[in-house]
C-alpha cells in the first residue's frame, strides 16, 4: 500500500463525512440563525429556546435525508471492502 493510496482513501473518507454531515449542519445553522433573529427582535434572552426547534428540524432532516445518507454509507463501505484485494498488491 503506497502513501498515495492511503491519502486517497483518507481524502475520500473525509469527503464522505462532509457530504453526510452537511445537511444536518446546514439545517442546524439555519434554524439557529432564525431563532437568534427572533430572540434579538423580541429581546428574549433564553439560552435553551433554540434547542427544541433545532432538534425538531434535525429530526425532520434525518427522516427526509436518512435513506440517502444510508445508501451513501453502504456504497462507500462496499467500495472500500471490495478494493481491499487491490490494496494488498
Amino acid at each position: 500500500m503506497t502513501p498515495e493510496t492511503v491519502l486517497n482513501i483518507g481524502r475520500h473518507a473525509l469527503e464522505m463525512t462532509i457530504m453526510l454531515a452537511a445537511p444536518l449542519l446546514l439545517v442546524a445553522l439555519a434554524v439557529g440563525l432564525l431563532v437568534g433573529l427572533f430572540q434579538a427582535a423580541t429581546q428574549i434572552n433564553e439560552m435553551t429556546l433554540s434547542f427544541i426547534p433545532k432538534l425538531m428540524a434535525m429530526a425532520a432532516v434525518v427522516l427526509l435525508a436518512g435513506p440517502w445518507m444510508l445508501r451513501q454509507m453502504i456504497s462507500y463501505t462496499r467500495e472500500l471492502i471490495q478494493s481491499i484485494p487491490g490494496f494488498i498488491n
